[in-house]
């Protein structure tokens, strides 16, 4: 087969019948990932695109170094004080990967660190270059140092198929210890005594179904199973209370939560219910001193908080209550405050209860306050709090102008410290810049927020990126990306559709994007479409989305291909039907919770089937396709897009349909920085060229 002509694939035609329909799939032979002519196709795919694409390699390596040249590739990031040491990461330029470190802690207020300079008793704990080695692939899972510091559990994948291997490293000599359990997942916590260490595995589908108990210098196989998840919709994972005097176990539907609790210091001891399963409430605690605190959704659409004694955590008092227009995201317990995150008119905020006046309800109340930012659309959240005691409120701050920013925010004084604004190299000055708030108005008028990033002075209508999202109540919040001043400077508009599906209005706004109301998502994206083109914003609109955002991205090509200029669909979940029909791939009885059970219920099979991308892609004029996907992707799985972009090589008109398979990746993509940033250039490349920019 030429390069120089896209692969054509084979049909086999195979067979199934649902609820009294029967489907021939001509593709379903691509699900065979060990066979040789499946993957003989993906590199034929991948020869056709690079052919394809060939005339883009200059700009291609401009991209890549307007990247790289706006990167401080030397850099640290803002140290965290827990315990007796303050913890941070650091890059080196030329390297792939971060590098943990620590330095002994002294006060509240962070060192003063230089990227290029090593601070005297700086103790290096994982450095992912020498960990990753000559591996195309790396990530670390989990990084967890023990209570007294002494010891660090961190785990290392090589293939992206998210099963890790967990190792322990004495932080005291530096070896490694003979301890290694294989196929464990994210995360772990401690027990108290520094030696006991807890971790979760998974299934056949990938999914977290048990948790583990292992004992420092012991054999693996000795590990005691602690609890198994045997209902398939349930995932679960185990942690730590910020006091770090509960171990806390949760598991989880899309819809329903159930949580057990046990003392830190008595790891053999037995967890105990929270409160038990009922579905549709979900909750998660944290430890408050003489209470805990829960987050729950009990009769609370949008979340409330409440108290619940030690010894009876399942009995829940209201301390803030449920509001029509905030739905609160995550509380958090110190010391001498609460805190809670939350969201409110499609911004996140943060509010503080001090406790120090007292714990009863009304003094905390009375108490509370709401920490202003003066921006009118941005993004903010707690980050790196490990410590119950402190004076001083870690926080991450980002707009679409404003670079990542780190903030101290001092409870005694209220006032917020920069701590670090990320270095954007090359003259960048946010002055140059603006960012806007529209409001599209959907097919059944609900208004539906936009945000907007702009180069000062760019002539409108101008070329714009379009992004979105809309699934599991993930929101796409307004952040900075240095990648996206190469659009930018070059005369772009970017935008994101903040549409239903997704979390940015409240949980009302997630229910009406889910299960039968599914298909708001897309006429939500479209609307927005319009908008900017009938408001003067957009000359043409690329489409970009990555996952489920994937998903809306084949459902848009099939509703209104002649809206947009070109389709970026990054890992996309475009064969939805099919995989939530097998209840024997990964994660698939997980998402009946959010996409509705197509095996049992007729109804949503043939809702489903009236929106699935590969369902329904037609003979109409689709816009240029650009499908990128990871071969050992455990989430969306490579045969989606790759069927995908076979039917619409043999149905639709117009494209080209590129597809573009990492094959030795997963979810995420490639993992090394400067791989990533290189795949980034690519795909801005095409979306410039299939825009008509070319410079």
């Amino acid at each position: 087969m030429s390069i120089e002509t896209p692969p054509t694939a084979k049909k086999v035609p195979s067979e199934r019948v649902h609820h009294g329909d029967t489907v021939v799939d001509d593709y379903a032979w691509l699900m065979a990932k060990d066979d040789p002519e499946t993957i003989a196709h993906l590199e034929a795919e991948n020869a056709y695109t690079q052919h394809t694409t060939a005339h883009l390699k200059p700009l291609q390596e401009t991209i890549f170094q307007e990247i790289k040249g706006r990167t401080l590739e030397t850099d640290l990031s803002v140290p965290t004080r827990k315990g007796d040491w303050w913890y941070y990461s650091r890059t080196e330029e030329g390297k792939q990967y971060g590098i943990q470190c620590r330095v002994p802690a002294d006060g509240e207020t962070p060192p003063d660190l230089k990227a290029e300079e090593s601070l005297p008793g700086e103790q290096i704990l994982l450095d992912g270059n020498e960990l990753a080695g000559d591996s195309d692939f790396f990530a670390i899972g989990t990084s967890a140092v023990s209570p007294d510091g002494t010891l660090l559990a961190y785990s290392v994948n090589f293939t992206g198929d998210e099963r890790f291997t967990l190792k322990v490293k004495n932080l005291v000599t530096g070896e490694t210890l003979p301890d290694e359990i294989p196929g464990i997942f994210y995360g772990g916590a401690w027990a108290a005594d520094g030696s006991t260490f807890f971790y979760t595995t998974v299934d056949e589908a990938w999914r977290p179904d048990k948790v583990h108990r292992h004992v420092i210098g012991t054999p693996a196989a000795d590990d005691v199973l602690v609890y198994e998840e045997t209902d398939e919709r349930f995932w679960i994972g185990i942690g730590l209370t910020r006091s770090e005097r509960y171990l806390v176990l949760s598991a989880g539907s899309k819809i329903t939560s159930e949580i057990r609790i046990l003392e830190a210091d008595d790891p053999t001891g037995g967890f105990r219910v929270v409160r038990p399963r009922k579905t549709g409430v979900e909750y998660g605690i944290d430890h408050a001193g003489d209470r805990f605190l829960v987050l729950h959704n009990r009769n609370a659409e949008n979340f409330e908080v409440a108290t619940a004694p030690i010894d009876d955590p399942g009995t829940w008092t209201p301390l803030i209550e449920h509001r029509q227009d905030t739905r609160l995201l995550d509380v958090e317990a110190f010391a001498s405050h609460i805190v809670v995150h939350f969201r409110r008119d499609g911004l996140t905020g943060i509010r503080v209860l001090p406790t120090e006046g007292g714990t009863d309800r009304d003094a905390l109340l009375a108490a509370a306050y709401e920490i202003p930012f003066p921006e009118p659309i941005y993004d903010v959240a707690p980050s790196g709090n490990p410590e119950f005691v402190t004076g001083r409120l870690r926080l991450g701050y980002t707009s679409m102008i404003t670079p990542p920013s780190v903030y101290d925010f001092d409870l005694r004084s209220r006032e917020l410290i920069l701590l670090k604004r990320k270095p954007v190299l090359g003259g960048y000055d946010p002055g140059d810049y603006e960012q806007f708030r529209e409001w599209a108005t959907a097919s059944d008028g609900t208004r539906v927020p936009i945000s907007i990033a702009v180069r000062k002075g760019t002539e409108r209508p101008a070329p714009t990126v379009l992004y979105g999202y809309g699934s599991y109540e993930i929101s796409i919040d307004p952040s900075f990306s240095v990648a996206r001043l190469s659009l930018l400077d070059r005369g772009f508009v970017f935008a994101i559709a903040h549409v239903r599906g997704g979390g940015e209005m409240g949980r009302r706004w997630y229910e009406d994007g889910k299960f039968q109301h599914k298909k708001n998502t897309f006429t939500d994206f479209v609307a927005c479409a319009e908008h900017l083109k009938a408001t003067g914003w957009s000359s043409s609109v690329v489409a970009r989305g990555g996952s489920a955002g994937g998903l809306l991205m084949g459902a848009i090509a099939n509703l209104a291909p002649e809206l947009f200029a070109g389709v970026v669909a990054e890992v996309p979940f475009v064969d939805p039907l099919t995989s939530i029909l097998d209840p024997s791939l990964p994660l698939t009885v997980i998402e009946w919770d959010e996409w509705g059970d197509p095996l049992h219920n007729p109804d949503v099979y043939h809702y489903m089937k009236s929106y699935s991308p590969y369902e329904n892609v037609s003979g109409k004029v689709y816009p240029p396709i650009l499908a990128i996907t990871s071969l050992n992707d455990t989430r969306v799985l490579y045969h989606e897009p790759a069927k995908w972009v076979a039917r619409l090589r043999e149905v639709a008109q117009g494209g080209p349909f590129l597809l573009k398979t990492e094959m030795g990746a997963g979810h995420g993509g490639r993992s090394g920085r400067y791989d990533s940033w290189r795949e980034e250039a690519f795909t801005l490349s095409w979306i410039l060229d299939t825009s008509k920019v070319t410079q």
